[in-house]
């Protein structure tokens, strides 16, 4: 069963009000501070909460997985949405795993997995996520007025 739905049109105090230009300003504001990250943090580090750290990362995984699953057997189109999340979260995974691995049998078993599980189903999540956006035939989608 398939599920037909329009977005409403985002109003036009959103694109031009403040909200457009604080979302703009954090992302700019954050290249310049990770910069200064990348010249400034150690090579290394200790973490305190380590594995609290990564049992909770996996868990929001299989969070956004359970998720997604049950909003697709319902054929509910917000499923795109979690799986979106899903990717974002499946990709911050494979990155944190493969860069903190350490040298050697670790870091192969981390770029394997990145390479055979991770990545492939980001790419799965993603593709549910452009499934589930609305055909841009609606007139509510339509290409921006400039109003």
């Amino acid at each position: 069963m398939t599920m037909t739905t329009s977005l409403p049109r985002v109003r036009a105090g959103h694109r031009t009000g403040h909200l457009p230009r604080l979302l703009l300003a954090a992302g700019a504001a954050l290249v310049p501070w990770a910069c200064a990250l990348a010249a400034r943090l150690p090579a290394t580090g200790e973490a305190a909460h380590w594995a609290t750290a990564w049992t909770g990362l996996d868990l929001m995984i299989a969070a956004g997985f359970v998720a997604t699953g049950a909003l697709l057997r319902r054929g509910d189109p917000r499923h795109g949405l979690t799986a979106a999340g899903t990717a974002a979260l499946l990709v911050a995974d494979a990155w944190f795993d493969v860069l903190t691995a350490a040298p050697g049998a670790d870091r192969t078993v981390a770029i394997t997995l990145a390479a055979v599980a991770e990545i492939p189903l980001s790419a799965l999540c993603c593709a549910l996520a452009v499934q589930a956006l609305p055909t841009a035939t609606s007139p509510n989608l339509s290409a921006p007025t400039g109003d």
